[in-house]
């Protein structure tokens, strides 16, 4: 009877150590991970841009969001031993307000309010720095489906389940910025446990916000839980167009020609730097504000017809856009170019979810 006791406890430990030390999510890339990543998200999109990635069969699907915002949606998927949920949010579709949510790439503040309808207000909190700016149409999008996938997530983690990876493929991916954000400063303040583990992947994402963005992106997901995967030949990461004007700096920088660090110049030489430093400036201001006109207030009016409700945000000077996120680079070679060719008309070639998962398996074998 002792030894059968002893036999049933000590299977029992085997099959505890084997659980939490196989279960866990780790911090860094796992290829594996990310090529499981890929397979899940491509079930949000046509069979056309999912090409020969196959489906995954190692985690459940178990919940689809209706439309929401500027045609926003996101799945929940649960692993088979019921210890993660992965949060997997779409990229941009073929519909209209889907492309505005793209263009509308005005800047406002991380943290602040933004009314989205007349019965709903999205209160955000996406960084710690008040000088950090995130891409407008992006926040209505993580606006729109935060209250969903809040949640399901108090919901999954009322049954134990304490572990979040959330992914997202291009626009996906770029709300996976923000809503990586918006989980942590919520666990932060009370309004989601503080154990809860979240780890994100953001593939073939556009740059998120302005660089205290993704200053404070970066330290709060520090150690490598968020990594940003790019295909160098991708356009789709280098956008949206960023522009940096003098006031995007520091306060303490060497730039400004008022400064003391010139009073020591002789008046000639201040007159020259003066006057360089004000035809600089000059022109990264006027296509600030050119850009923040067209994809701010003009494009807000074509949002508005897509989403009545949609309170008019107040813009933010700034379009100085940057990457965040660990970066892991998968680097195409002369075989890779004979499978997806640097030519033709397809400009979406080597941003489509085949050409990505054919590469993290060429690399990382």
């Amino acid at each position: 009877m002792i030894m059968r006791s002893s036999l049933v406890a000590l299977i029992l430990c085997v099959a505890t150590i084997a659980r939490s030390t196989a279960q866990d999510l780790k911090p860094g890339f796992d290829a594996d991970e990310y090529a499981t990543m890929l397979r899940i998200m491509t079930w949000q999109v046509d069979a056309a841009f999912r090409g020969t990635t196959p489906k995954e069969t190692a985690y459940k699907w178990i919940y689809r969001s209706p439309a929401m915002g500027l045609h926003n949606k996101w799945d929940l998927w649960l692993n088979t031993n019921k210890t993660t949920i992965i949060v997997n949010l779409r990229g941009t579709t073929f519909d209209t307000d889907s492309w505005l949510e793209n263009f509308f790439s005005a800047m406002v503040p991380a943290t602040g309010s933004l009314k989205l309808d007349s019965n709903y207000t999205f209160n955000y909190k996406l960084a710690a720095d008040p000088k950090a700016m995130v891409h407008v149409g992006w926040l209505i999008g993580a606006g729109s489906m935060a209250p969903d996938i809040v949640a399901r997530i108090k919901e999954y983690y009322g049954r134990g389940v304490k572990q979040v990876i959330v992914v997202g493929h291009s626009q996906g991916g770029a709300l996976a910025f923000l809503i990586t954000s918006h989980l942590h400063y919520l666990m932060e303040n009370g309004g989601l446990p503080a154990d809860i583990v979240i780890k994100s992947y953001c593939s073939a994402a556009p740059k998120p916000g302005n660089l205290y963005y993704a200053y404070d992106f970066d330290y709060i997901t520090r150690g490598g839980w968020a990594l940003t995967v790019v295909n160098a030949a991708d356009w789709v990461p280098e956008t949206p167009v960023s522009i940096q004007t003098p006031s995007d700096f520091n306060k303490l920088n060497p730039f400004n020609p008022a400064g003391q660090q010139t009073q020591k110049m002789k008046r000639v030489e201040r007159w020259a730097l003066k006057y360089a430093y004000g035809r600089l400036a000059k022109t990264s201001r006027k296509a600030q504000r050119k850009q923040e006109k067209y994809l701010g207030r003009v494009v807000f009016k074509q949002v508005k017809k897509y989403m009545p409700g949609l309170e008019k945000p107040k813009f933010a000077h700034c379009n100085n856009y940057m990457r965040a996120g660990l970066p892991i680079v998968l680097q195409p070679d002369a075989e890779y170019y004979a499978k997806y060719p640097d030519t033709g008309s397809n400009v979406f070639r080597h941003h489509l979810f085949e050409p990505y998962y054919y590469l993290v398996k060429k690399i990382y074998k």
